[in-house]
């Protein structure tokens, strides 16, 4: 019988996650509805001899995780709304010099200021595009406490293994809501941690990339010496701009990401062998559109869900092969409709592709997707 049960908030869970996957290092700023994971991070860090500072802002934030990764901690930020904006070029650098980091987006109403104590989901693309050139993006979003404390840990595994920066993208309602969580069972989660360089320092070329295109970066004061810049580079570490460099530097950071996209996707299927229609949510949203998907069921409908978890890279395959059985996919999300976008490329016209968009700053209601699933299905 389990014996270590608690109940937490997703903030909370998210936290003591990153610190089970070994994250030793938090630097942040205080910004609603996030702060709750600053607080966890200040009060636990010290207890497994990690370290937490309150930086002047969220661009300053940004740049101490980068730099305590680079001394081979494994580092991790929270923010929401504006601190993810000021955050981006940061995140653009950390993508371009491979340097591994997490950063949680509990998401709240906006733009600007917007509603600081509301949820939303308006970061989907930004999550992807918000900073600047191309890359891979891993983006992994829960809907429950307990996944918050499982996406955590996965996330700081996966900018491990990846040597990228990972977002995990919350939302006020998973952030801010409260279940029960058995802490000895989410601690078995899998812990993963960056390769090493096994050669003489002398022979080390710090991004020559292992066989799923991703290189081995030691550890600052470790002996192996070596170049870090936020300009195109080549194997060496140094600047470059001769085009077969460049092409092959900013082609790796692309496909280290989708070409090992089967390794990151995850997403949840309810009721799928038998659906004719789907619909299709994520994060605080997803727990609305459950009960919606259990209240049809129970009046004879045939209706399944579909809820992508990792949100970057989506997990295309898994939906494509649910296009054939279904007519219908409605898209529940709280924002004018950012991922409907991308489920509309997927169907690419062969299933008709239908939204919710929620963006008043309330929690979306199972009684508002049966009304728009009505709508759309009949």
């Amino acid at each position: 019988m389990a014996n270590n049960v608690k109940l937490l908030q997703g903030n909370e869970a998210c936290a003591l996650g990153a610190i089970h996957a070994g994250v030793r290092f938090y630097a942040g700023y205080p910004i609603t509805p996030s702060t709750e994971i600053a607080e966890i991070m200040a009060e636990e860090l010290p207890k497994y001899g990690g370290k937490f500072i309150q930086m002047e802002d969220e661009l300053a934030s940004m740049a101490a995780v980068i730099g305590a990764s680079l001394t081979g901690e494994k580092a991790l930020t929270a923010t929401s709304g504006p601190g993810f904006s000021l955050k981006q070029e940061n995140i653009g650098y950390a993508a371009m010099a491979e340097v591994p980091c997490v950063i949680v987006n509990v998401q709240r109403g906006g733009p600007s200021t917007g509603l600081p104590t509301s949820p939303a989901q308006g970061e989907i693309y930004q999550s992807k595009y918000g900073s600047h050139g191309d890359r891979g993006a891993i983006v992994l979003t829960p809907s429950s406490v307990p996944e918050c404390f499982r996406l955590a840990a996965r996330a700081v595994n996966l900018a491990e293994k990846y040597m990228t920066p990972v977002i995990l993208l919350t939302d006020e309602i998973v952030g801010h809501m409260r279940e029960a969580i058995d802490l000895d069972e989410a601690r078995k989660a899998e812990v993963w941690d960056r390769k090493k360089p096994d050669c003489k320092p002398e022979d080390y070329v710090p991004y020559q990339p292992d066989e799923n295109g991703v290189p081995i970066l030691a550890p600052f004061g470790t002996g192996y010496r070596y170049h870090v810049t936020g300009l195109t580079h080549n194997k060496t570490g140094f600047s470059t701009m001769v085009p077969s460099e460049v092409e092959e530097v900013n082609w790796r950071l692309v496909n280290k990401v989708e070409q090992n996209a089967d390794d990151i996707v995850e997403w949840e299927e309810v009721y799928t062998d038998d659906a004719e229609t789907l619909i299709l949510a994520y994060g605080g949203a997803a727990r609305a559109a459950r009960e919606a998907v259990e209240e049809l069921r129970a009046q004879g409908e045939k209706v399944g869900m579909f809820r992508p978890i990792s949100i970057w890279p989506f997990p295309e395959r898994a939906l494509k092969s649910l296009l054939p059985k279904v007519n219908t996919i409605l898209v529940t999300e709280m924002n004018a409709g950012q991922l409907a976008q991308e489920v509309e490329r997927i169907a690419g016209g062969e299933t008709k592709v239908q939204g919710l968009f929620v963006i008043d700053g309330e929690i979306m209601t199972p009684e508002e997707i049966i009304e728009a699933w009505q709508g759309v299905a009949k």
